[in-house]
């Protein structure tokens, strides 16, 4: 298989417009669908529930979804259910394997295109990731996850999928764990070459948001400039880390929504 990059494409793409803010129309999956096509084949297993074996030996990794976890055989048989067997098409920015020899790809079975992220997401069968997406395709992606949880089947027949960003011991129990948070920022800090947007009265114990200042540009050209975001209330996705206390490391633009509320 040809490794190719299209990075001239990628970047226009992304470039192309800013992440969306709110919660999306649901406008189809355009977007994602726009994607180059970098190949096609067979599903012969689901390795997991984002992971297909294809008939020719290839690990696809769906892109811009996260699986919940928290329902892993059902998530596992959802996938099954979309693609076994099926001939399904590829399409993301480059065929490149990442480290694991996986093709990050978004996933289309034929015949109909239907995109198998979007459905996942759709049924409350996963949720956004935090990979870099066209805007377009980000916005799509966003609006099916809306969908489910405005529906609350799947993932979101439970009421505390979004974590409170000010119960600082339940955000301790999500460290190593990809999770969405929601609250409201009480202050903006920043120290040294990171920018802290803090949930709490004690930003040493709290739940915080560290953006790295060299990025800090694409963030404002987004509207998302960090000192407008105090008093804010923001939604952010991504994966729970320890330091002072329970932290998130947001390293683009795509990982936080405005939440609404204000």
């Amino acid at each position: 298989m040809a490794f190719r990059r299209n990075s001239a494409w990628w970047l226009n793409a992304i470039c192309g417009g800013a992440v969306m803010l709110s919660q999306a129309d649901g406008a189809g999956a355009a977007g994602c669908l726009d994607l180059p096509v970098q190949g096609e084949g067979v599903v012969a297993s689901v390795i997991d529930p984002r992971t297909l074996r294809l008939a020719d030996g290839r690990e696809i990794r769906l892109a811009g979804i996260e699986p919940s976890r928290e329902r892993y055989d059902a998530e596992v048989a959802a996938l099954s259910a979309l693609t076994l067997g099926r001939k399904v098409s590829l399409n993301g920015a480059d065929d490149g394997p990442d480290r694991y020899g996986r093709q990050a790809a978004f996933v289309v079975t034929e015949p109909g295109r239907e995109l198998v992220q979007r459905r996942l997401l759709a049924e409350g069968g996963a949720l956004v990731g935090i990979d870099v997406l066209p805007a377009e395709c980000r916005k799509d992606l966003l609006a099916a996850e809306a969908g489910a949880r405005a529906g609350a089947v799947g993932i979101w027949m439970a009421r505390d999928v979004i974590k409170n960003a000010a119960n600082s011991g339940d955000m301790v129990t999500r460290i190593g764990r990809f999770t969405v948070v929601e609250g409201r920022i009480s202050s903006v800090r920043e120290v040294g070459s990171t920018v802290y947007l803090n949930f709490g009265g004690r930003w040493t114990r709290g739940f915080a948001v560290t953006i790295s200042r060299r990025i800090i540009g694409s963030f404002e050209a987004a509207g998302l400039a960090p000192k407008s975001l105090t008093g804010q209330r923001i939604r952010v996705r991504g994966w729970v880390e320890k330091r002072a206390g329970a932290s998130m490391a947001v390293r683009d633009v795509g990982q936080i929504e405005r939440a609404g509320g204000d």
